[in-house]
């Protein structure tokens, strides 16, 4: 296998022209295999700016430095053409875009702007490696980039953009460089983030709290904000962490969304010193809101829901702002009876009518619901609103810091008059931004519309952010944590690509999974091998060829084998290719379909095994399976797409107008025979195709089913 190592520290100019003409190499040729690394560093040799290595297949002990793109062109044929020697002359010219000041690349940016009139590419009528190298170097330097982005030089912006939208792997590909670069900057710190933020009061104790509602499963957003508390109580206070249910609404509330919730927390290794509940506190808050009631700082209301509203946006005070204080606690009283009177009516604080806060516009504090309550039944038929209950018990239960996300933040004066008002012990707040990913929805809201319509298969769907949703896809919780916690209590709030995460991901399950071999039912290829015994064999392997502690499994052997359509069309006669597993064979003979509409699809190979040929000089590695010897066992492998087809939504977009058309894609296939041993849950790799989370065993007559996991080389979607 080739290897391509990147310098990550290095000006992006000068090494993001390599990366892309080698991920477009294996674009090009599914068989291509180069391993690209990064490497935490500047330059990658004493030689001054070496800051790409490239090793080829062929001569592994003989690493090139220079010249980097035109040896892959030479390693990789089908990246050649006939206009090659302009190919050469323009990636030579890449040198002109990584000076970092606007004279020196203004030059080239012009000569470039000429170069693109009338034309779609730089050289030729379709992308080549000059197209590459020249983008690569554009978008790697920050301020060639810029002068492209605002559009000066027309011609530069549309090839620009085309080349882009045109091929849907170049994004990946600089994120994957990108990505690394981020990785680098939060690892600098424990934990990868800066979690000196100077809490204020930390010597007298620290108590947090991480208060879910239980009306839904946890996704990644939530298991920050728990993560967090967590890591301030006990790892960096060795204080306290209270796990509060926010049960303040019967409507929504279910006991099977608190049990998960318990669940899900213990799995993330997030072990409270106390769980409580804040309907615990129902007879405090009463007694509270009756206080806030008698001192006049609060009200009976009965304006109808719109109207409420609008008064609120335009600073209108309501027609019950003024009424007595008799006339409030009699209502209130109504409202604790839950009849026919009692449910028209709310207590809102009086706190500001027009305020250019609107969070502090007079907001709800009680509200009237008849419905039973899944913890304290017909007891109560009055309930306090979050923004009363959470300070309120807050001081109560002794938080001394809440940790919450910056949504929040015109909502801490609010906070803060809640507790004045009832003249409480103060909390200490700290806003942190939350975790938002691209078309990836995080409100609860949506996403229990996506679980009742019927558009996933529940709350632990694969394609969901919740905690489930991810860990059934087959992200491991070591991983989560890694990974939150690299993005620390920071303020800045980012729209965070999958890629990051799923490649965190990797680096714990590559280590531990399985190797197994699969292919794709759809046009497999029955290939004869001359030279292999007559009678089918096995042999004991490896499961892992790094991790002897994985066991052993049976890899049969038989003179019939089969082989995926892909693999097989990129066969030439006479060519040497490498059967994984067993050694070299020489394709003999290649048979092809009679159907005129299907000339390309392969319908039977002949091989001659040539086992003393040298492994490394060969193009092609593939998997194959042996037709006897084993029982092959049926598998279904699933992968997923994003559920949303755009990168953020925002507050007035339809969330139907974005739903992603198919986000399922099911391939039938057969594995080998050791497969059949696989329990649900466990995590392997299928050479070739990736990482693969069993999520239903197989039985006789059933096959297995595999999610495919994301590993943060494409897109994490799908």
């Amino acid at each position: 296998m080739a290897s391509l190592t990147i310098a990550s520290k290095a000006n992006q100019a000068s090494t993001l022209p390599v990366l892309l003409v080698a991920q477009y190499a294996k674009e090009k040729d599914p068989n291509a295999s180069i391993e690209i690394a990064f490497s935490d560093v500047e330059e990658l040799l004493e030689v001054k700016e070496t800051v790409v290595i490239f090793k080829s297949a062929n001569a592994p002990d003989e690493p090139l430095y220079k010249d980097v793109i035109q040896t892959v062109m030479h390693e990789y044929p089908k990246l050649q053409g006939k206009h090659d020697s302009i190919v050469r002359e323009w990636i030579g010219r890449t040198n002109g875009f990584i000076p970092t000041d606007f004279k020196s690349v203004e030059g080239p940016l012009l000569e470039l702007d000429s170069h693109l009139t009338l034309r779609s590419f730089v050289v030729g009528y379709s992308l080549t490696p000059a197209d590459l190298a020249v983008w690569g170097a554009i978008r790697g330097n920050k301020v060639a980039y810029a002068a492209v982005k605002k559009g000066a030089m027309l011609n530069v912006t549309r090839w620009f953009k085309f080349v882009e939208e045109t091929n849907m792997w170049i994004a990946p590909a600089v994120q994957s460089l990108n990505a690394h670069a981020q990785e680098r900057k939060v690892a600098k710190s424990k934990e990868g983030a800066n979690y000196d933020i100077a809490l204020p009061d930390t010597d007298k104790g620290v108590v947090t709290r991480f208060p879910p509602e239980p009306s839904g499963y946890l996704h990644i957003g939530h298991a920050k904000a728990a993560l967090l508390n967590d890591y301030f109580a006990h790892e960096m206070y060795k204080g306290t962490l209270i796990c509060r249910f926010d049960d303040t609404n019967p409507s929504k509330e279910k006991e099977e969304f608190q049990d998960a919730i318990v669940e899900d927390l213990a799995l993330m290794g997030i072990k409270p010193d106390k769980t409580s509940y804040t309907s615990d506190y129902f007879q405090e808050l009463y007694e509270q809101c009756v206080k806030v009631l008698k001192s006049g700082k609060a009200y009976a209301d009965d304006t109808e829901r719109e109207t409420m509203q609008h008064e609120r946006m335009h600073g209108i005070a309501s027609k019950r702002r003024d009424a007595t204080v008799e006339e409030n606690l009699a209502r209130f009283e109504e409202m604790k009876k839950g009849n026919e009177e009692g449910v028209r009516w709310c207590i809102r604080a009086k706190m500001s009518v027009d305020n250019p806060n609107k969070a502090m516009r007079d907001p709800v504090i009680y509200r009237c619901n008849p419905q039973a309550h899944h913890r304290t039944g017909e007891k109560w038929k009055i309930y306090p609103t979050y923004d009363f209950a959470c300070p309120i018990v807050d001081s109560m239960e002794g938080i001394t810091h809440a940790l919450r996300t910056i949504e929040y933040r015109d909502r801490n004066p609010q906070y803060n008059w809640m507790l004045e008002a009832l003249n409480l012990r103060k909390v200490h707040i700290w806003d942190f931004a939350r975790m938002n990913f691209i078309r990836t929805l995080l409100s609860k809201r949506k996403l229990t519309k996506f679980v009742e319509s019927g558009h996933v298969w529940g709350w632990d769907d694969p394609r969901f952010p919740t905690i489930r949703g991810i860990r059934r896809r087959g992200m491991t919780i070591d991983a989560l944590r890694e990974f939150i916690l690299k993005q620390g209590p920071s303020r800045n709030i980012v729209n965070l690509d999958w890629t990051l995460f799923w490649a965190t991901n990797k680096k714990y399950i590559d280590p531990i999974a399985p190797r197994h071999t699969a292919i794709a039912k759809e046009n497999a290829v029955t290939a004869t091998v001359k030279g292999a015994r007559v009678a089918p064999f096995t042999e004991d392997k490896p499961k892992h060829g790094k991790n002897p502690e994985l066991g052993i499994k049976k890899v049969a052997y038989s003179p019939e084998i089969l082989i995926d359509q892909a693999d097989a069309q990129a066969f030439a006669e006479d060519e040497e290719i490498t059967l994984m597993n067993w050694g070299n064979a020489i394709v003999r003979k290649i048979t092809h379909s009679l159907n005129p509409l299907h000339r390309s699809l392969v319908t039977g190979l002949e091989l001659e095994l040539h086992l003393q040929g040298d492994v490394k000089k060969t193009k092609q590695k593939i998997t194959w399976l042996a037709t006897a010897g084993q029982e092959l066992i049926p598998v279904e492998l699933v992968d997923f797409d994003f559920l949303i087809t755009k990168d953020k939504l925002e507050e007035e977009d339809n969330v139907d107008d974005y739903l992603t058309e198919k986000t399922e894609f099911r391939t039938e296939a057969v594995a080998d025979g050791n497969v059949a041993a696989v329990g649900e849950g466990e995590v392997i790799q299928f050479e070739r195709k990736g990482y693969f989370k069993c999520d239903r065993a197989f039985k006789h007559g059933e096959k297995a089913v595999f999610f495919c996991i994301p590993t943060g080389k494409v897109n994490a979607g799908k």
